[in-house]
């Protein structure tokens, strides 16, 4: 069997040709315009950006990818799920403003953004998968009930899973609160009590309320309440909470690709992947540093493995980008395990192959 088709366009444009056209003709040869979509409720899985940072993808993208959808009569919509870790999009409102600060509205981009997993973030379906770590996986309702996936991912790196492409953007992204602390738990923090000074800010953004402060002041994490969602990691000045990472990253990574495959599985699907703004981390943070490499390009593919294994090899080819963490530090090799060591993206490939979500093997195809 011939392996699947990744088709791809780079970042040159002219006049006649902007990057947006360029869009528009790599989804037709993807596949967009074969795909059955009259009458049909095609959810748009992105992530919309945490406010303040300015990585995420511009909306002019989502609107190429709605228009095309409103001309073969489908119904677009915009969807993402709450985050577990408290910030500007742990819950639906809170979410949407944050979709419309950065751009992601009716005006801009041709149709509504639909919080999957509702208000708290408990709206959810289980769905049924009996894979070797998740019996069911907790997927957003509306992402869920949609009749179509089209996933619409940056591509960066990512400080947990190595980097985020499409089986992140699908897997994680598509996981209701209750689903990404599945997905989370094997990953509990530890607080080195040399670094704790004990200014409580962990305390204050525990979303499980998990840790509290002992007599002497210093931050104590209770495992059995703890779901590993490293809200405890990011906000303290300190560096105090820290990760015991050896499997964890695997784990995850093995789990993302079951809950991807929960969302995808069964139903007409199409991934578009974007090698933009290749932040080292994650558009959940709220601040972005500089790009690992120059902008590369844009691709698409019915197999989001094959997807995620092209974008990896076309930014692992490109050039370090100058004054980035990886020309400043001099690291070399694979980029996103030269930024995060403690990951191994691939062990997310081999497990999505290997319970039938896709392929690693791929055929580029080069657009203009």
């Amino acid at each position: 069997m011939a392996p699947p088709k990744v088709y791809f366009t780079d970042m040159h444009t002219c006049q006649g040709s902007n990057l947006l056209q360029k869009m528009e003709r790599l989804l037709r040869r993807a596949g967009l315009e074969r795909m059955d979509l009259d009458g049909k409720l095609v959810a748009i899985k992105l992530h919309m950006g945490e406010p303040g940072n300015m990585a995420y993808l511009r909306p002019n993208f989502a609107a190429v990818l709605v228009r095309m959808i409103v001309q073969k009569g489908g119904k677009p919509f915009l969807t993402d799920c709450n985050t577990l870790y408290l910030g500007k999009r742990s819950n639906a409102v809170d979410h949407l403003n944050s979709a419309m600060e950065n751009g992601f509205n009716r005006i801009a981009v041709g149709c509504d953004v639909i919080i999957a997993d509702g208000l708290r973030g408990n709206e959810q379906r289980e769905v049924l998968i009996e894979k070797e770590l998740c019996r069911t996986a907790k997927i957003g309702s509306a992402i869920a009930d949609a009749d179509v996936i089209i996933s619409l991912s940056h591509f960066k790196g990512h400080d947990l899973t190595g980097f985020g492409g499409a089986l992140k953007n699908l897997g994680m992204g598509s996981g209701s609160r209750c689903g990404k602390m599945e997905m989370h738990a094997s990953s509990q923090p530890e607080v080195n009590a040399r670094k704790c000074v004990g200014c409580g800010m962990c305390v204050k953004n525990c979303p499980e309320r998990a840790i509290t402060l002992t007599e002497r002041k210093k931050a104590l994490i209770d495992h059995a309440k703890c779901v590993g969602c490293g809200q405890c990691v990011a906000v303290c000045p300190y560096g105090a909470p820290e990760v015991e990472w050896e499997g964890s990253s695997e784990i995850v990574n093995r789990k993302i690709a079951e809950y991807a495959y929960a969302v995808v599985h069964g139903k007409p699907s199409l991934h578009v992947s974007l090698i933009v703004d290749v932040s080292p981390n994650c558009d959940c943070w709220p601040f972005n540093d500089v790009p690992i490499v120059p902008d590369v390009g844009m691709a698409a593919s019915k197999d989001p493995v094959a997807l995620d294994m092209a974008c990896a090899s076309l930014v692992n080819e490109a050039s370090v980008a100058k004054g980035s963490v990886l020309d400043v530090s001099g690291m070399r090799g694979d980029k996103f395990r030269a930024v995060h060591p403690n990951t191994d993206w691939m062990t997310g490939m081999d497990h999505a192959q290997r319970i039938g979500l896709g392929k690693k093997e791929y055929e580029l195809v080069r657009l203009k």
